[in-house]
């Protein structure tokens, strides 16, 4: 039996180690604290199949350049953290361009198309298929011209295979009933599903992992050692080495700092997302909604309904601002009148973000028994269960039955990740 080490617990590294551990390998995990928090488990918690476009604004147009000057707005960057950002930024204000927009979508596509399919079995191994609400998703707009300025993007969903229909005023208040008369399109997302608690899945999964004989070690991962060309080792703070016959690297935002220790260079940041769970509220709505132009969601969680959105750009380091959460909040208000917030918890987590949108998974071109698997970005829950399937398969010498290229960390290795 050869023997995985996964560095990182969240649900990426779990959905992985589970699949090998199936698969019939010996799987060891390590993480600096199994039980503390992390953006598994204060997402969304929204399965969102219908994302297969990037998330970038082409140009850095006139309303991200307005979002950037609001402190409390959806996208901010902190100044101390801005000269680290600009290679990042380099490539993700070229994402827009029509070709790279296209190729990046039909890559995103290629995921989220059968991330229903792995999660469904994932799930029921541990238990959890009942906690998973098919019910769609709304996009509301408020104006004509957001709806109108959105058009196109729709229609290149609808390529994709994304299955969405037009909702009428009348329909909207039926489905959901608590939302203010404020909106003037409405948009459902036919495959969109949510989940009771994503924290639910990290928890079944780990614990199934370990009752099946896997090892959780506590260990802060610093460094990776190619020293044995068939055995790599994960190198903690402690100066332990951890090896394995393949070591997979799943440690979310912090991937990038193990990647570049093993000569692979990856462009890879921290997009801090904010949000607020009302208990109180629970049942407020029956499925997930996204508020188009206010760039946030809120989603009818089994423990409360979660408030979430925006994207900060910080670093790893520097302390949370839940004046974010709070500003979130403000907004909700008005389009949730009555929104009971009694014992509201508010939440910061790192999301890894790719410049491309694009998630890291396939070997290192340093060795083919180093393995990656980071950079969803807001997919992580959505392409778990997938990126599990792959590594599985990249484990056992077999088909991936999907193009590992655009995942590839060598695209990195260029001038231009994008081309």
């Amino acid at each position: 039996m050869t023997e995985l080490v996964v560095v990182g617990a969240g649900v990426i590294g779990l959905a992985c180690a589970r699949r090998a551990q199936r698969l019939g390998w010996r799987v060891t995990l390590l993480d600096r604290d199994f039980e503390g928090d992390r953006a598994s488990h204060g997402n969304a918690g929204g399965i969102a199949v219908s994302e297969s476009t990037p998330i970038a604004v082409s140009g850095f147009s006139l309303k991200a350049a307005r979002w950037l000057l609001d402190p409390l707005g959806p996208l901010a960057i902190r100044l101390r953290h801005a000269p680290r950002l600009l290679p990042w930024l380099r490539v993700f204000n070229q994402v827009g361009r029509p070709d790279h927009f296209r190729r990046i979508s039909r890559a995103l596509a290629a995921l989220n198309e059968r991330a229903m399919g792995d999660l469904l079995p994932m799930l029921d191994d541990v238990g959890l298929s009942g906690q998973l609400h098919r019910r769609g998703a709304l996009t509301v707009y408020e104006s004509e011209a957001a709806f109108a300025a959105d058009a196109q993007e729709w229609a290149w969903k609808r390529e994709l295979g994304v299955r969405w229909s037009a909702v009428s005023m009348d329909a909207l208040r039926q489905l959901e009933p608590a939302l203010a008369p404020v909106f003037r399109h409405a948009v459902m997302l036919e495959d969109w599903a949510h989940v009771d608690d994503p924290l639910n899945i990290v928890r079944a999964l780990r614990e199934r992992i370990r009752d099946d004989g896997g090892k959780l070690v506590t260990a802060d991962v610093t460094a990776l050692s190619l020293d044995d060309p068939l055995r790599p080792a994960a190198v903690d703070r402690d100066g332990r080495r951890h090896p394995g016959d393949r070591l997979l690297v799943a440690a979310g935002a912090w991937s990038g700092a193990l990647a570049r220790s093993a000569g692979d260079r990856v462009l890879l940041e921290s997009e801090r997302g904010y949000n607020t769970t009302l208990p109180a509220a629970t049942g407020m709505l029956d499925r997930e909604v996204i508020f188009a132009e206010r760039k946030f969601v809120a989603t009818p969680l089994a423990i409360g309904l979660r408030i979430g959105g925006a994207a900060e750009f910080a670093g790893l380091q520097a302390p949370p601002n839940y004046r974010r959460s709070d500003a979130l909040l403000a907004l909700a208000r008005r389009y949730l009148p009555g929104m009971d917030e009694r014992d509201a918890r508010r939440w910061m987590g790192h999301r890894p973000a790719t410049p491309d949108s694009l998630p890291v998974i396939g070997p290192s071109p340093a060795s083919k028994h180093l393995l990656y698997a980071f950079g969803h970005g807001h997919l992580g829950l959505t392409q778990a269960a997938t990126t599990g399937a792959i590594v599985g398969a990249l484990l056992a010498g077999e088909d991936t039955g999907v193009d590992l290229r655009p995942y590839s960390i060598t695209r990195f290795q260029k001038a231009n990740p994008l081309c």
